[in-house]
């Protein structure tokens, strides 16, 4: 069960609530509620303040609000159950079945997994100075905001005299085909918000480093932060992060080929003991709404770095070791790898970077 999800198992409880008159009739069900891991103090797999958010309308404490909304959340299907925290933070826990849906979920999505439409029926047009670097994050920035439904207009540079189309050596140059305008069908006549990226041009001539390892040096830093400098960018190693990303998507996909030369098939069978990797997965959809509406690829980065290092950590425990035969618990430990290099390859594909399988 992925934050969509248990945002919208909220906003039912929410609607069940005022219908059954248990809220006050009239109380304004909000378009979304927020979805995070739980603060100091919590417990569970997510949180939410959705009481807080709907007290004052309600007009109710916030904690008598969450006592309304708890039992109606924990009968959803996938909840185990819900605890009350804090001033009505609502801590919900998922059931073992639910990681097994979130891993089949990025199985069947693959690469569009965390992908949605919570930006259909917004337009953009970006404008930017026409610099490597304002370029570079305008490509992902477009990337992300397409992939949450919204239709992003021709990117414009705010100085017509700058000439900034990129040459085949350019980092600014993308080979791959960029995502189809499947968003089309929104109204063109609605006026497009324009967005003026404007990020700390790039001290370092970063055309050398080729363009997987240029558009990270451009794209990990925040906008408002200096690129990186390329040394380092090419080493293979673990003080590289865009090695170690890369790394673990390869690592995935040999598993996969190990797997099947033991006759292992990925399958969600059992539930796997992978606490972090599990999160950073259920986290992906989160991010990336959150880099298309901050309109800051850095923050996929970060989080394409943190899944895989939980990956890393997990993957020796994927197949059979010595004389182990393959089990039900081998497919399940497959099934979540293969979902990890899914997620770290869809990831660096919208900040425009490669995800080879041998590296």
């Amino acid at each position: 069960m992925t934050p969509a999800d248990l945002s919208l198992t909220v906003l039912h409880a929410v609607r069940r609530a005022v219908g059954e008159g248990a809220l006050r009739a009239g109380t304004r069900v909000p378009e979304r509620v927020g979805i995070e891991r739980p603060r100091p103090g919590g417990s569970g797999d997510w949180a939410t303040n959705a009481a807080l958010q709907l007290a004052r309308e309600a007009g109710m404490a916030p904690l008598g609000v969450a006592q309304v909304l708890r039992p109606r959340i924990a009968e959803a299907e996938g909840i185990e159950h819900v605890e009350i925290t804090g001033p009505g933070f609502l801590n919900i826990t998922l059931a073992d079945r639910s990681r097994h849906a979130l891993v089949r979920d990025v199985l069947d999505k693959k690469e569009r997994y965390g992908h949605g439409d919570a930006l259909r029926g917004r337009a953009y047009r970006l404008v930017h100075p026409g610099d490597v670097r304002a370029t570079v994050l305008a490509e992902a920035v477009r990337a992300l905001l397409l992939a949450q439904g919204a239709h992003v207009h021709d990117e414009r540079h705010d100085d017509p005299r700058h000439d900034a189309r990129p040459r085949h050596d350019d980092p600014r140059h993308d080979a791959r085909p960029r995502h189809d305008e499947r968003h089309d069908g929104h109204p063109h006549a609605t006026r497009p918000e324009t967005v003026t990226l404007r990020p700390l041009p790039a001290a370092h001539d970063v055309a050398a480093l080729g363009p997987d390892a240029a558009r990270w040096a451009l794209l990990r830093p925040a906008a408002h932060d200096r690129a990186l400098v390329p040394d380092g960018l090419l080493v293979q190693s673990e003080a590289n992060p865009l090695f170690t990303v890369r790394y673990a998507h390869s690592r995935a996909r040999a598993l996969l080929r190990n797997g099947a030369q033991l006759g292992i098939t990925p399958a969600c069978e059992e539930d796997v003991a992978a606490p972090r990797l599990l999160a950073a997965l259920g986290d992906h959809p989160a991010v990336l709404e959150a880099a298309a509406r901050h309109r800051a690829p850095d923050r996929v980065a970060r989080h394409l770095e943190a899944t895989a290092d939980a990956f890393l950590g997990f993957q020796h425990t994927v197949l059979p070791l010595g004389d182990e035969k393959p089990s039900a618990a081998h497919r399940s430990r497959l099934a979540l790898a293969e979902a990890a290099g899914t997620v770290l390859a869809g990831g660096l594909a919208l900040l425009g970077i490669s995800a080879p399988d041998y590296l």
